[in-house]
């Protein structure tokens, strides 16, 4: 089963020393097929670009490609729900059921409730660590759709509801579809260092795709950190990685980077075993029978 989105079941449950040492063994949660993967891999290529559109748009008068920035956001703002929207309903469709809904319900308001402890003071986010465990243990597609029900729902919480709000969401899916990629034979020490790495990673991955959707609106039209409308592309990269580093790459993003660290060295062994373990008690990977009453 090793091809398909799985939960790996504790292996200090399932039979000794012995079994301790072999991977853990892989049952569905959220199967990802051939039309929902390419609805998938679709709908990121979709929003890679709403990302960084202007990076590749066509050369134009500086006042005209000003005037066009004000109308293409509201775009996006609109088409980015629409996205998810899709995505979300092709992977519900494609075999979530009731026990995976129910195990994404409450790690989406765990989640929700987390993330008011940091509330992004400093880059303190406590909402990506549970992520990153989440779809280490539950795969791919169970993380895609935790993050983004994660982030929908802590925005809620938090009064965080805006434009900015679906692009969070579908980079924090991002963030969850990783961590269930990540190899799988890793197990352990090693798993809870390449876990620390990955979370530190997408602590900056993040912080740089946010800052990408607002940098071209918000710098300004004549500082060196301003996005130059039809500048060369390496041009304006320069001027985006001196945006970055001034503003977030040492503050905000290092935060929630040291923050993802900690939280998943302090919590990390005891959280992946409880969700293995309360996999394998759901038994996701259980065919649901009906068989006829019998007759006395």
């Amino acid at each position: 089963m090793a091809g398909r989105d799985s939960v790996a079941v504790d292996p200090d449950t399932t039979g000794g020393p012995r079994a301790a040492a072999r991977p853990a063994r892989r049952v569905p949660v959220i199967r990802i097929r051939f039309r929902s993967g390419l609805v998938l891999a679709l709908a990121s290529l979709a929003g890679l670009a709403m990302f960084f559109w202007p990076l590749f748009g066509s050369a134009e008068p500086r006042t005209g490609g000003m005037a066009h920035t004000v109308d293409a956001p509201l775009i996006f703002v609109i088409a980015m729900p629409v996205l998810l929207a899709v995505v979300l309903a092709e992977m519900a469709s494609g075999g979530i059921d009731t026990k995976a809904l129910a195990m994404l319900g409450v790690l989406s308001a765990v989640n929700a409730g987390l993330r008011p402890l940091g509330a992004g003071t400093a880059g303190i986010e406590t909402v990506f660590f549970l992520l990153v465990l989440a779809g280490r243990v539950f795969g791919p597609g169970f993380g895609f759709v935790l993050g983004a029900t994660s982030l929908f729902a802590s925005a809620l919480l938090t009064a965080g509801v805006g434009p900015w709000l679906p692009f969070q969401m579908i980079a924090s899916a991002w963030i969850g579809l990783g961590a269930g990629l990540l190899p799988k034979r890793v197990t352990g020490r090693a798993e809870i260092a390449m876990l620390v790495g990955y979370g530190i990673v997408v602590a900056y991955g993040f912080g740089f795709l946010m800052n990408m959707w607002f940098w071209p609106f918000t710098a300004g039209p004549d500082t060196q950190l301003s996005f130059q409308p039809g500048a060369p592309l390496l041009d304006n990269l320069h001027r985006f990685a001196a945006f970055t580093l001034v503003t977030s790459t040492f503050g905000w993003d290092t935060g929630r980077a040291v923050t993802n660290t900690v939280a998943i060295l302090l919590t990390g062994p005891a959280v992946l075993t409880v969700l293995r373990r309360a996999a394998r008690r759901a038994a996701f990977d259980a065919p649901v029978t009906f068989a006829p009453a019998s007759r006395r």
